[in-house]
């Protein structure tokens, strides 16, 4: 008898383990009937307008067949074709069990059919099919309670569950002082130490900053899901305790997650999650040091990590990393110093920025070994020494001992054919992190890559300026904006700085044949400056950074405007004016720059600010022989402009698209723009 109950038990326990560690597909609708050429499946309704169709079979020898759906009470003629997972309408193929979702047509609702089935239309024939539920309830989003704390000032409306992976904290608000805080979840009837932290809506583990009545919307990370949680706080892990939490309800009718879960096995014992796309793993045997870098990246990004410039900091100038990345055949490790906050270029002589170590007189410190591209992982393994092996721009990694470290995420740009370069990271470390690379015991952190949240991020827009009575323009610098700013509006990498024309970013400029026009540049006129020397040229190619181009390149350039050249062919800016530009405030983040839903609102929330000096003046008269689209750039760096149009009159004005009619907040912006002037 004890043994049954036992049995029993055990029985159930594992029924109930494989039911919660079941993938989680959505509402089970039912299985499909099957009547003729091997119609099978499982159907789901991932939301109000989705069904998922999991192990479909068909053999496709039907005539005219289809997806086929109806509010009658049994499948027949009256009926509407469901598109197919193309979105197509075509005759079915043969299916052999794949999984799919089909979106009902015309913003039909499940809830307004009765059956769904495989349907073929000139016999009339029904294969196979499966009746939707009375009183059926698809998933969709469900509210919890209110975060509502004691103190820091935290709120939010009530919390909202999209779907299995991720939540939404409504204008949520918190002062930013509370410490070692983070979104953390876990199990169990109220918050506790045992939970783990959820990466923040930017994929950050980092302690909270200040967030005012700001819509945050998170993701569980790994293969965590609302099921395998019970609450949801924002907890102070130093004193550990929980600041505001709310509960998640069981069984909830959530859609089900499109997020992939990316496992990654690095091979080495130490392992720490930088970002919730990035992460580290590595072994020593002093001297030798192996790591790899791993990570959910874009097949034209790279990963950077190494030493901070300053140890006790958070400090990109004067580090030292690895950069990795990987092209269309071989995987890339190469040594990069870090003197300034911009591209590698020559600065009196001596290169400065991020370069290359062979760029500075150094050797490439690090040695490839292993490099692979699956499961959405990007993965490159690389041997260093502790040492610097006589390389003066190579920093000590000690063999014991926390060492802070930096790390990023950026776009990869080419310098010259097959020559790779870093753009400016849009990921990257904000807060002091340290490893201890020489621990005895393994260290592992790591947790399963997710992919990103399918989101539409539209560039911003920003007019161009179409002024036939202006002849005079500002050219000053500020920060590129983002995904949504620069690199959106031109496709290009960005620069850690960009021309601000008349308070504008990269606007494109319309300017007329055989009138002269006045450019007042002020991008810094101090040449000893890596990071704030921009005189302003205009060229005939969109890139920019005359000054770094090889002989061969320089020939392909015409230069227009912006630089004199010697009896000797030497090339030298005439444009370089004191430094005036847009800023990020103190309390400022540039990561977060892509939240803004205008330019407008984005350049107001910087801060402006001039050296002493004055601005350098740049005439110019663009003649018949300029081609009809010219560029203004830097002379020094790339990435940094854009297009100006040349024409031969202002009588057709071009169509801009959808810009938008002047607003108070857009009055605003203009104002101080005028008092700048």
């Amino acid at each position: 008898m004890i043994r049954i109950v036992l049995l029993i038990v055990a029985g159930t326990a594992s029924a109930q383990f494989e039911e919660e560690n079941k993938e989680y597909m959505g509402q089970f609708i039912g299985e499909l009937s099957s009547y003729h050429h091997q119609v099978s499946g499982e159907v789901f309704a991932v939301d109000a307008y989705t069904v998922l169709i999991k192990n479909f079979v068909y053999d496709g020898n039907g005539k005219d067949t289809f997806f086929w759906a109806g509010s009658s009470n049994r499948p027949g003629a009256k009926g509407f074709i469901v598109p197919d997972q193309r979105g197509k309408t075509n005759v079915l193929d043969k299916y052999y069990n794949e999984e799919f979702t089909l979106t009902l047509p015309s913003n039909k609702r499940i809830t307004d059919i009765k059956w769904f089935s495989v349907f073929d239309i000139s016999t009339q024939s029904n294969f196979g099919d499966v009746y939707i539920p009375t009183y059926f309830e698809p998933p969709g989003y469900q509210s919890l309670a209110k975060l509502e704390g004691d103190s820091n000032s935290i709120r939010s409306e009530q919390v909202v569950v999209m779907d299995s992976k991720t939540i939404k904290i409504p204008a949520f608000t918190y002062d930013g002082r509370g410490g070692d805080v983070y979104f953390f979840a876990g199990e169990g009837p109220q918050p506790s130490s045992r939970g783990f932290i959820v990466p923040d809506e930017l994929g950050y583990l980092s302690p909270l900053g200040i967030y005012e009545e700001k819509d945050v919307v998170l993701q569980l990370p790994g293969g965590k899901t609302i099921f395998t949680i019970d609450w949801l706080a924002v907890y102070d892990k130093a004193n550990m305790k929980s600041l505001a939490y709310v509960i998640i309800s069981q069984n909830l009718n959530v859609p089900p997650s499109l997020v992939t879960v990316m496992n990654h096995s690095p091979g080495l014992p130490n392992c720490v999650m930088l970002h919730k796309n990035m992460m580290v793993a590595w072994e020593s045997f002093p001297p030798q040091l192996t790591i790899q870098l791993a990570g959910s990246i874009q097949d034209d990004e790279y990963m950077a990590f190494g030493l901070s410039g300053e140890q006790g900091k958070n400090t990109m100038v004067g580090g030292d990393v690895a950069l990795v990345w990987m092209d269309e055949f071989n995987g890339h490790v190469e040594d990069y110093n870090l003197t300034a906050r911009a591209v590698c270029h020559s600065v009196l002589g001596q290169e400065g920025g991020a370069c290359n170590d062979k760029k500075m007189g150094g050797t490439n410190s690090h040695q490839l070994h292993l490099f692979s591209k699956e499961n959405g992982v990007t993965a490159l393994t690389y041997r260093t020494t502790f040492q610097n092996l006589a390389d003066k721009g190579d920093l000590v990694i000690p063999e014991e001992g926390e060492t802070s470290i930096i790390w990023a995420i950026g776009k990869i740009s080419e310098r010259a054919h097959r020559t790779k370069e870093p753009s400016f990271h849009h990921t990257y470390s904000k807060v002091h992190t340290t490893i201890d690379f020489g621990r005895k015991e393994p260290y592992d952190t790591c947790i399963p890559f997710t992919s990103d949240r399918k989101e539409v991020s539209t560039p911003w827009f920003v007019p161009p300026i179409f002024d036939p009575t202006r002849r005079t323009f500002s050219a000053r610098l500020g920060p590129g904006g983002g995904r949504r700013g620069y690199s959106g509006k031109t496709g290009l990498p960005a620069s850690n700085l960009v021309w601000y024309i008349e308070g504008l970013m990269v606007p494109e400029l319309y300017l007329r044949r055989g009138l002269t026009y006045t450019f007042k540049v002020e991008g810094g006129s101090n040449p000893r400056s890596a990071e704030y020397y921009h005189p302003f040229m205009i060229t005939d190619e969109p890139i920019g950074g005359y000054d770094r181009l090889t002989e061969y390149q320089r020939k392909q350039v015409r230069v227009l405007a912006g630089v004199e050249f010697t009896r000797r062919g030497l090339s030298r800016p005439t444009s370089a004016g004191r430094l005036c530009l847009w800023k990020h405030r103190k309390e400022g983040d540039r990561r977060r720059d892509d939240e803004f839903n205008s330019f407008e609102r984005f350049r107001n929330s910087l801060e402006f600010e001039c050296e002493e000096g004055s601005a350098a003046v740049l005439e110019f008269t663009p003649n018949v022989t300029w081609p009809d689209v010219v560029y203004y750039h830097s002379y020094t760096t790339p990435y940094m402009g854009w297009k100006i149009h040349v024409v031969d009159n202002f009588r057709r004005r071009p169509s801009f698209g959808a810009a938008p009619a002047p607003t108070p907040l857009m009055v605003l912006l203009l104002f101080p723009l005028m008092l700048l002037s």
